[in-house]
């Protein structure tokens, strides 16, 4: 629903930022759908926000009105918790999260935290998606251990983004999309990956690592069949459906299974100093903000490849 408010006024920690663009992320769609409880209400999603600061506020220390920052998904972490204090505030106890409990990116003004802000180097449209996308796929890509051979299932936004990635690093990357999508599979082929097909299959050779992007708990079994033993299988995303019963044997072989939880500041420098040196090439289609609903609707069905980004200004 589109509404007009107030711009809001910035706290003494925060920035006023004009949105350029917000990237769409199906964390939205979970959180709009009622998949992630917790949400602050009235809710403005969107977490994937490129802007140009327009106020600060008294505290903020290093930036200045005019410049262009990225805002993410982890908008606070309280920095007291024993999480915070062993460098894991991706696990704080009590965090704040954009467009979740704190106001998104689908509108054309929003505040955030400074500290929480990320630098970037690319256009705002094709920068959009590095925040989320790009850098939950990062946190993922690196707990595969630097696997030789990489398995992505669901290639999506952030598929498409951390392939890139496995590429350039001399990686074996496969490509499981939906059964039948061929045309998803043609456009995995298309950015090196040296093998696509359907989720149900089987690679021609066993895998190192698996990711799985995709939200479904099926694919667990799937995919920890499809991995060698000492291998592991990395679920990347927030919310994923049920996942079946499945034999011992399947993870026996000290085969790992394990998630990835939200991200940190740390990763968002280490992922864009990675992408200021491969020039990642995002794919994205672009929507009005007025036609959110619209680019939603288009990614759960999966009618576009990459990733969605509504234009704001």
């Amino acid at each position: 629903m589109v509404q007009d408010l107030p711009i809001p006024e910035p706290s003494s920690k925060q920035v006023l930022v004009r949105v350029l663009v917000c990237g769409v992320c199906r964390t939205d769609l979970h959180v709009l759908e009622g998949d992630l409880q917790e949400p602050v209400l009235p809710l403005i999603p969107g977490h994937e926000i490129i802007g140009t600061i327009v106020k600060i506020g008294h505290q903020v220390k290093g930036l200045m009105p005019g410049q262009r920052i990225g805002i993410a998904w982890l908008g606070h972490s309280c920095g007291s918790c024993f999480y915070c204090a062993h460098q894991l505030e991706n696990l704080c106890d009590h965090p704040a999260f954009t467009g979740y409990q704190l106001p998104g990116g689908y509108a054309e003004y929003t505040v955030a935290d400074y500290r929480y802000s990320l630098p970037n180097s690319y256009d705002s449209a094709n920068a959009a998606p590095l925040l989320c996308a790009g850098l939950i796929g990062f946190r993922a890509y690196k707990m595969t251990n630097e696997a030789s051979r990489l398995g992505l299932y669901g290639f999506g936004a952030a598929a498409h983004i951390i392939a890139q990635v496995a590429v350039h690093q001399r990686r074996k990357v496969y490509a499981f999309t939906r059964p039948g999508d061929l045309a998803g599979q043609h456009y995995a082929r298309s950015l090196g990956v040296c093998w696509a097909g359907d989720s149900e299959e089987m690679p021609p050779q066993e895998l190192d690592a698996a990711i799985l992007f995709a939200p479904v708990g099926s694919l667990i079994p799937t995919a920890l069949k499809a991995v060698r033993k000492g291998g592991v299988v990395v679920c990347a995303g927030i919310h994923m459906s049920l996942i079946p019963s499945f034999p011992y044997a399947l993870l026996w072989g000290e085969r790992v299974l394990r998630s990835v939880a939200n991200l940190s500041r740390q990763d968002g420098l280490d992922f864009m100093a990675i992408a200021s040196n491969i020039a990642i090439q995002t794919t994205v289609k672009l929507y009005r903000l007025e036609d959110a609903n619209q680019a939603l609707d288009d990614l759960k069905n999966g009618l576009f490849e990459g990733a969605a980004v509504l234009k704001v200004a």
